[in-house]
């Protein structure tokens, strides 16, 4: 079966403020940004991590790390495949993960 990855970011997209609540929650809201540090290198200070709150796009501007959607960031704070994280939110998140 195939992961429906389109489903599992429109359903963590709408549960963004909560997920982001529970993984980073030391941040805190600039605009329509999420700002924090990474919890996966050594960063003394918020400002270089920050996750888009509308689209869950996500960056760490100091390594260059980034990704595209909420799947892809939870992949990277877990430490999980994209199909791994996938499946992990749509369990969480009470849906359907298969096409």
């Amino acid at each position: 079966m195939r992961t429906d990855f389109k489903a599992v970011n429109n359903a963590a997209l709408v549960a963004l403020p909560v997920l982001l609540g529970r993984w980073l929650p030391d941040g805190r809201k600039e605009g329509r940004e999420w700002v924090v540090r990474n919890p996966r290198r050594h960063d003394r200070k918020p400002g270089s991590f920050k996750v888009n709150l509308e689209t869950g796009q996500w960056a760490d501007f100091a390594t260059g790390d980034k990704g595209g959607d909420v799947v892809s960031l939870a992949a990277f704070l877990c430490g999980l495949s994209q199909i791994e994280a996938a499946r992990s939110l749509a369990e969480m998140l009470g849906v359907s993960s298969h096409e």
